[in-house]
C-alpha cells in the first residue's frame, strides 16, 4: 500500500452553530442531501442578543453545538439551505451559519475513486 497525498480542492466548509438539541435534526436533514459526514462539539455562547432578546421574554441559551461539513463546490447551497431551515435559523436567537472556501483538504479517497477522476 502505498502513501501518496491526495488533495482535493474543489471544496466548502459549512460552519453551523445551533441551540443545544438541534444539530442532530441538521445533521439528519445535512446526510439526506448528500453530505457524507459532520464534525459536532458543543460550545458556549455569549453577546448582546442574550441581554435583548432576555428584555423582549426570548430566552437565548448559552449552550451551542457547532456543526462542521466539508462539502463539494456543487452541494454547497444546497446543504447551506437544508441546514438553515433544519437549524430553524430564521428565529431570531436560533444561531447562525457560514460557509467559507476550502483551500486544500486531505483525507483518505479509495483507490477506486481516484481511478475514476484521474483516467478520464
Amino acid at each position: 500500500m502505498s502513501r501518496e497525498l491526495i488533495v482535493l480542492t474543489d471544496a466548502v466548509l459549512i460552519t453551523c452553530v445551533v441551540q443545544r438539541g438541534v444539530a442532530d435534526a441538521v445533521v439528519s436533514v445535512a446526510l439526506e442531501a448528500g453530505v457524507q459526514g459532520a464534525t459536532v462539539f458543543y460550545a458556549r455562547g455569549t453577546g448582546v442578543r442574550q441581554r435583548a432578546l432576555g428584555v423582549l421574554g426570548v430566552t437565548v441559551g448559552a449552550e451551542k453545538e457547532v456543526i462542521l461539513f466539508v462539502v463539494p463546490s456543487e452541494q454547497a447551497e444546497l446543504i447551506f439551505e437544508r441546514a438553515y431551515l433544519a437549524g430553524k435559523l430564521d428565529t431570531p436567537g436560533m444561531g447562525l451559519m457560514t460557509m467559507s472556501p476550502v483551500e486544500k483538504m486531505a483525507t483518505y479517497v479509495p483507490h477506486e475513486i481516484v481511478e475514476r477522476f484521474t483516467t478520464k
